[in-house]
């Protein structure tokens, strides 16, 4: 069985700063239908389980700290035995929604994990956030970005633990340069493409967002 990536929107707020917005993200699948990663557990455990079916977790994978990525991480895993993975530059910002527990396990640059016989590098890309991370997958022609990149631009970069000329550079070092027909699966909104967003590089370093 081939892997695949899977798709489930889930609805909730997004908390930092003192300000609440209401959000949908995006929560991503890589799998087949023996084993699955999670990717972004968001708001809704009981959705993102229903949509496991089942399988077995080989991983909940946090792409970055915000509350609306990690919210669902604990009762997710506590459902399906998956380990939470988190890059160690975001133990802040989990803390945050989660004082007093820790991830299951670190994610680090250049990491690879396996399911389904499919093989995820992890992109470390701060700039959202420190320890915001992309997983990439050439077999299926993808990356999931989480906040780092979006159809039409960067993640925002205007609240606590965010820089833009760092996004910048991680966008432009690690994901640019990816072929330019693979998928781009965002932690909100609409999938886009490398090659659909490279041309606009220069665009988004001269508006500063």
């Amino acid at each position: 069985m081939t892997a695949r990536i899977e798709h489930l929107v889930t609805s909730g707020e997004f908390t930092l700063d003192g300000g609440s917005w209401k959000v949908d993200n995006n929560v991503w699948l890589v799998g087949d239908d023996t084993e699955v990663i999670v990717v972004d557990p968001a708001h809704d455990a009981e959705a993102i389980e229903a949509a496991v079916a089942g399988r077995h977790v080989t991983a909940i994978v946090c792409t970055h700290g915000h509350n609306d990525h990690v919210n669902a991480a604990p009762d997710l895993a506590a459902g399906t035995a998956g380990p939470v993975l988190l890059h160690p530059d975001d133990t802040e910002l989990w803390q945050y929604t989660h004082p007093g527990m820790r991830p299951d396990g670190p994610l680090e640059d250049g990491q690879t994990l396996t399911v389904a016989g499919t093989e995820l590098t992890v992109l470390h890309t701060p700039g959202h956030s420190p320890g915001a991370v992309c997983l990439y997958a050439p077999a299926l022609g993808a990356v999931l970005t989480g906040d780092t990149l979006f159809a039409g631009g960067p993640g925002a970069t205007g609240r606590s633990f965010s820089d833009f000329p760092t996004i910048i550079r991680s966008i432009s070092d690690r994901l640019l340069v990816l072929p330019p027909d693979t998928v781009v699966h965002t932690g909100h909104g609409d999938s886009t493409t490398i090659g659909a967003e490279a041309p606009h590089l220069e665009e988004w370093i001269a508006r500063g967002h």
